[in-house]
């Protein structure tokens, strides 16, 4: 019987690393291990990012003057998407009007 290597396991999931990498500058899209640590923490970073954008969506729309709950706003985003629209148009005014 033949000797079974790990060898195309291992090129493949190298393989997925770098082509996740790509875009990177220097040799973080070329060299596995540095390429594997800057995608972990773009993964981390993404995943954090995820929650903290409805964290300032949230901020934006006290900033705004909308009292609205998240419940109520998922209603008139199905029901009513032209109000839901402006709604939303009036966080970003109040997003943008905090931040700059």
């Amino acid at each position: 019987m033949p000797r079974s290597t790990s060898a195309p396991a291992r090129n493949k999931k190298k393989k997925k690393i770098l082509k996740e990498a790509k875009g990177y500058f220097g040799g973080r899209k070329n060299l596995y291990k540095t390429a594997k640590d800057a995608v972990e923490t773009g993964r981390e970073h993404a995943y954090r990012d995820r929650r903290k954008k409805k964290r300032s969506f949230k901020n934006a729309l006290k900033e705004a003057g909308v009292e609205l709950d998240p419940k109520a706003l998922a209603d008139l985003a199905v029901r009513n998407p032209e109000a839901f629209g402006a709604v939303v148009d009036r966080a970003k005014e109040g997003l943008a009007a905090k931040s700059g």
